[in-house]
């Protein structure tokens, strides 16, 4: 059994272990990290803000719903792909679905979600690619693919009076390549083609 003076020295070590751990991780090395961010990265670390003159108008990183305050998409806009987190690009409710390809319901939500695009957008719907149906892992996913940005430049163009070839070419122009060359696939960020929409109008 050990003795009451033991046992105090034990609480003692254990005690001063607890204070010097909460002083280096807890303060010391969360500032270290911060300044090397803040001197190294400071876009990437401040969120990858995106701006319009001097106003945020968003992150490079999180998508965001170009929708009226009933949800509905705006015509005039290049619209990103579905979100399953939260209401919609809550980036406090990050998630997928977790609906699996045989799921009723997710069967049933992209056959409604493909009849929405094709009037929406005035296509067939078997030429809609299954980005614009499906939502990320994350439910933020800035980016669709080229084949759905170009599959939106007539209605784009035409709400905005703007001549299609000059949009599709915008829409070529903001095409992000593979990684390295050869992680992942061709993307397009929707609120940069927006933004770069918007300027081209005027």
């Amino acid at each position: 059994m050990s003795s009451p003076r033991t046992g105090l020295r034990t609480a003692g070590v254990a005690l001063r272990a607890m204070l010097v751990l909460t002083v280096v991780l807890g303060i010391i090395y969360p500032l270290a990290i911060t300044g090397i961010g803040q001197l190294a990265l400071p876009w990437q670390a401040n969120g990858s803000p995106v701006k319009v003159g001097d106003k945020t108008v968003g992150s490079a990183l999180i998508g965001q719903s170009f929708a009226d305050a009933d949800g509905n998409p705006l015509p005039e806009w290049f619209q990103p792909r579905p979100s399953a987190a939260g209401d919609g690009y809550d980036a406090g409710a990050s998630s997928g679905s977790n609906w699996g390809p045989e799921n009723p319901d997710l069967i049933a939500a992209i056959k409604e979600r493909k009849a929405q695009i094709a009037e929406f957008n005035g296509v067939d719907p078997e030429d809609i690619p299954a980005d614009a149906l499906t939502a990320s892992s994350s439910g933020l996913d800035p980016h669709i693919s080229p084949a759905y940005a170009l599959l939106q430049v007539a209605r784009v163009a035409a709400e905005r009076h703007l001549a299609a070839e000059d949009v599709r070419a915008l829409v070529e122009a903001n095409i992000q390549v593979r990684d390295l060359g050869y992680l992942g696939e061709p993307t397009v960020n929707v609120l940069r083609l927006n933004i770069a929409v918007d300027e081209l109008k005027g």
